[in-house]
């Protein structure tokens, strides 16, 4: 049997219910979802450790065999590689995301020879990002809802 693996990677700093509905929707088109959790050193002064933000996902997906957690440092394109994922899942919440993921598909095509599969936000949750997140924590509100 071809076993079909999707990597989604992404900071997930946090792992809010916008990144979730994609894994979930995702699972209905692959056989497993890796769940790639990446440094980003662009992104290093706002950060919960990696151990924070893969236990938070393992907790979200508990039982589920079919999502597997993992961390990475190289290149998107070279974990493509390491892990055997036939493709590279991303969500997009407007144009801006499109334009930003395009550009990055086109190059991890070019380096690992996989496509991207860009899946659209649900409407209800265009608005959340992991930023805004950390924005409102910042200021002592409540993201509970923001968060599976």
């Amino acid at each position: 049997m071809n076993c079909r693996i999707a990597l989604f990677p992404g900071s997930f700093n946090p792992f809010t219910i916008g990144h979730k509905s994609i894994v979930d929707r995702a699972l209905r088109l692959f056989d497993r979802v890796i769940i790639a959790v990446g440094y980003n050193c662009a992104k290093e002064s706002d950060c919960r450790s990696l151990d924070e933000r893969m236990e938070a996902i393992r907790r979200a997906y508990c039982g589920n065999e079919a999502v597997e957690v993992a961390s990475y440092s190289c290149l998107t394109a070279d974990f493509v590689r390491q892990t055997g994922a036939c493709v590279i899942v991303r969500g997009v919440r407007n144009t801006v995301d499109f334009e930003y993921e395009r550009s990055i598909a086109d190059i991890n095509r070019r380096l690992c020879g996989v496509d991207t599969v860009l899946l659209y936000t649900l409407p209800e949750m265009e608005s959340i990002s992991s930023s805004i997140v950390r924005e409102l924590e910042r200021f002592g509100h409540d993201v509970s809802s923001f968060l599976p």
